[in-house]
């Protein structure tokens, strides 16, 4: 009766180890987040649009990628996201010695004068004809000014704020996802630029900030005004501050809102340490 028993027993334990559940596999909950090494462009973007997305500066991704002003890229371009591995410096090879000629040595040969030629006594000299006057060349006017100055290199920005309504969702830092300020509103409610600037994003290529518009202030501050319903200002426009350039909407989120955020040097920070208290 003994011999059941232990296939009862060995029964149980293989059902037990069967129950285990194994961790899911792709499971990175516990690992920090990671940017990843390359993007590649898609329809829409731009280098302002994917140093926002990645939290960089632009500047960055254009020394990284060897890009100059103004920052042209194409669909499906690969875009690196982390400086270039360090080039190792060839080695220096040994420079040839210079072969050793023997030289036998050689009498001198004696020099011949040429035997000088007598000068004529109060030999006239010729004349040297007197230089052209040179044309009158008129001078280019001068170029028109700028209609707008490009953003400052650096310096305060004075801010004001981007629309009217009740403020519905504060900047946290410790957050995960969009690190920025939500404004309730009505539907085609006014958004307004927050400081003056040039317009370098315009449109709908950023998954989860429905119609975006990122504005550059200086080579410090970018702003961003996302779920807007309409777009106004294009993109490369200058914007003055307080100058209509979006209608409020919920493009990409499930209520009305102008979603807003300030970022320094490609990094979020609170806007209301710089917009005025009201």
């Amino acid at each position: 009766m003994r011999y059941p028993l232990y296939l009862l027993l060995a029964g149980l334990l293989n059902a037990c180890a069967a129950q285990t559940v194994s961790a899911p596999v792709g499971d990175r909950s516990a690992r920090p987040a990671r940017n990843p090494d390359f993007h590649t462009v898609r329809q829409g973007d731009t280098l302002y649009s994917v140093a926002f997305l990645y939290g960089y500066e632009v500047e960055q991704l254009a020394a990284w990628n060897g890009l100059q002003a103004p920052y042209t890229i194409y669909k499906g371009q690969r875009l690196r996201l982390q400086p270039p591995p360090p080039r190792s410096a060839p080695h220096a090879r040994p420079k040839p010695r210079p072969a050793v000629v023997r030289v036998s040595p050689s009498r001198p040969k004696p020099q011949q004068v040429a035997p000088s030629r007598p000068k004529a006594a109060n030999a006239p000299r010729p004349a040297v004809p007197a230089p052209a006057p040179k044309p009158s060349q008129a001078q280019p006017p001068p170029p028109p000014p700028a209609a707008h100055p490009p953003p400052s290199a650096d310096g305060p920005v004075a801010w004001s704020w981007p629309a009217e309504g009740p403020l519905l969702q504060r900047f946290d830092a410790a957050s995960s996802g969009k690190k920025g300020i939500s404004i309730g509103g009505n539907s085609g409610a006014s958004v307004h630029a927050a400081a003056a600037g040039k317009v370098v994003y315009s449109g709908s290529g950023l998954a989860g900030y429905g119609r975006l518009i990122i504005i550059k202030h200086n080579k410090d501050y970018l702003s961003a005004y996302a779920h807007n319903r309409i777009l106004i200002a294009t993109e490369g426009q200058w914007v003055e501050q307080d100058q209509v350039i979006a209608e409020m909407g919920n493009s990409g989120t499930d209520r009305v809102q102008l979603y807003f955020e300030i970022r320094k040097q490609g990094r979020p920070v609170d806007p209301l340490e710089y917009l005025p208290r009201r």
